[in-house]
């Protein structure tokens, strides 16, 4: 008589054991979810800083096959084309993650900045338009000051560098920019003034330095400004301006540029030779 109830007590053990079983494993199989969601977390964060671009590009689309809705795999996929100057791939990245329910302004200055870098000049502009004015952002600025530069917009472009060093702490390469732009319109003073604002943001910003050379040259001016260099960039620096004199007519002058340039180079300086030496057979 007690066979019953005994069978009945092991039936609800069993299914007690089973639940706790299935329990568990849920939990085990939820605790692994989270661990490869930090994991992934965390290797996303690596592809995107010091791994090899293309490794990026290769993990991210690897990883969107997945999760093609995922918008942070995305954005992941565009930085890395960016990254690996893919340029012509980055753009469809982008476009694709501003296509997106949950795309940002960010994401549309994004686009824009890698617009400008595939040549797609007319279409970044496009972009930034759509962009509302409220998303005040360096890099949004920095960008609208190269695409009024592109349009020979010159009132405009200063307004958007000046904007745009106000909202950085580091400045050195808009600054640099800047200088380039007031370069091309020939205000060579006022250039040469921005890239030396530059270099003392960031001495070691070479192109400021060499676009300096270039705007004393400019001016027939032919001494090196005083900033922190070492010998090889004194070298690269008075070929530049010795190529300077001589395109302003100044040949003699370019010359002993160009032996000051070769004889202070630490190497042999193959580019002022050959320069040397065209001058001197003509």
């Amino acid at each position: 008589m007690r066979h019953p109830f005994i069978g009945t007590v092991c039936l609800v053990g069993a299914f007690a054991l089973s639940a706790c079983t299935d329990n568990e494993e849920a939990n085990v199989e939820r605790a692994i979810q989270d661990v490869n969601a930090v994991d992934g977390t965390n290797l996303s964060d690596v592809m995107l800083t010091v791994a090899d671009p293309d490794e990026g590009v290769v993990y991210f689309q690897r990883t969107l096959q997945d999760n093609p809705d995922r918008i942070d795999l995305q954005r992941g996929l565009a930085i890395s084309f960016v990254r690996a100057k893919r340029f012509t791939e980055a753009v469809p990245a982008w476009q694709r993650v501003v296509k997106h329910a949950d795309s940002t302004d960010s994401d549309r200055v994004d686009l824009a900045d890698t617009q400008i870098r595939a040549g797609q000049w007319d279409e970044a502009e496009a972009t930034l338009d759509a962009v509302p004015p409220t998303h005040e952002t360096f890099k949004r600025y920095r960008l609208e000051a190269m695409i009024a530069d592109s349009n020979q917009e010159w009132k405009k472009a200063d307004s958007f560098y000046e904007t745009a060093v106000g909202l950085t702490t580091r400045p050195a390469g808009v600054m640099n920019n800047w200088g380039y732009s007031k370069l091309t319109r020939g205000d060579y003073a006022e250039a040469e003034r921005l890239f030396g604002d530059a270099i003392r943001q960031d001495s070691t910003l070479f192109t400021a330095k060499n676009n300096m050379v270039l705007a004393r040259g400019a001016q027939r001016n032919y001494t090196l400004p005083v900033f922190p260099m070492v010998q090889t960039e004194r070298a690269q620096l008075l070929h530049t301006m010795a190529l300077s004199a001589i395109k302003q007519g100044d040949t003699e002058t370019g010359k002993a540029l160009l032996r000051d340039a070769i004889s202070t180079h630490p190497q042999h300086f193959e580019a002022a030779v050959r320069a040397l030496r065209a001058l001197e057979d003509a």
